[in-house]
């Protein structure tokens, strides 16, 4: 080969060596910058470490409704001095018996704060707890009831109202004593009967008063009529009188509740 092809081959090779070098270059600029790129990116992205607190579940909402089936049966605390406690079930009273008179002699106005108890005194003050939402009211005893099975107080509208059992017509309540007379003072008695007609009372008297000792008949009078009460004892304390309820229960068969005996 002569000196001028050999140069011509030599200034070739040059050229496409240049070339491959700028090829080569612009690829590893581009590379390059990808790079930067993707390196910036990543640059605003953070990763959990650790497990996020999870949200608390929500609670279930407290039912305002009284529990369903039937009464439990009422528990009494023993009774001690100036203290008076009592669960079971509470009803409460408006018309037809607003504006007639109440068993201490007023007149009952179903919009004020009162109630009717079986065996606490006139003007006892009782804070009343509906169970089922917590809510209280305070009630003046100025009534006798209720005479139903399985209820311990008779509420007034207003007193019903204030804790919430209008709708329910019953609740399961706590009765505390708060002020107001002794609850262990005075007379108590046993009410077994209630007839509209006074023979019929007269007659259940007599077959008791054969074994119980005394034994009257005493009338009351209702929205629904004229009606004649037949009461056996009168003993120094509630206890007792419950102790005889239950004897004339299970030997008489009688449905029986202890009542203070108003003078």
């Amino acid at each position: 080969m002569s000196r001028f092809a050999a140069a011509r081959a030599l200034q070739k090779y040059s050229k496409r060596s240049r070339t491959n070098e700028r090829a080569q270059f612009s690829l590893l600029s581009v590379a390059s910058a990808l790079c930067v790129v993707l390196a910036a990116g990543c640059a605003h992205r953070t990763y959990q470490t650790t497990a996020p607190t999870p949200t608390p579940a929500a609670r279930p909402p407290v039912s305002s409704q009284p529990p369903s089936g039937p009464p439990p049966a009422i528990e009494r605390q023993p009774l001690v001095t100036g203290q008076y406690v009592e669960e079971g079930t509470a009803s409460w009273y408006g018309l037809p018996f607003d504006g007639r008179r109440t068993s201490n002699g007023e007149i009952y106005d179903m919009h004020e704060f009162t109630a009717a108890h079986r065996t606490l005194p006139f003007d006892a003050v009782v804070r009343v707890t509906n169970l089922s939402n917590g809510k209280q009211t305070n009630v003046r005893v100025n009534d006798r009831g209720p005479f139903v099975a399985n209820r311990i107080i008779d509420l007034s509208l207003a007193a019903a109202q204030a804790i919430e059992m209008v709708g329910p017509g019953t609740a399961q309540v706590r009765l505390e004593v708060i002020s107001g007379p002794d609850p262990q003072s005075g007379f108590f008695g046993v009410q077994v009967g209630a007839f509209q007609v006074q023979e019929n009372a007269d007659r259940l008297r007599a077959k008791l008063a054969e074994h119980y000792s005394p034994v009257a008949t005493v009338p009351f009078n209702l929205p629904t009529g004229h009606f004649y009460r037949v009461r056996v004892g009168r003993l120094p304390s509630e206890a007792a009188a419950r102790a005889l309820a239950d004897r004339l229960h299970s030997v008489e068969q009688l449905v029986t509740f202890v009542v203070r005996l108003d003078e």
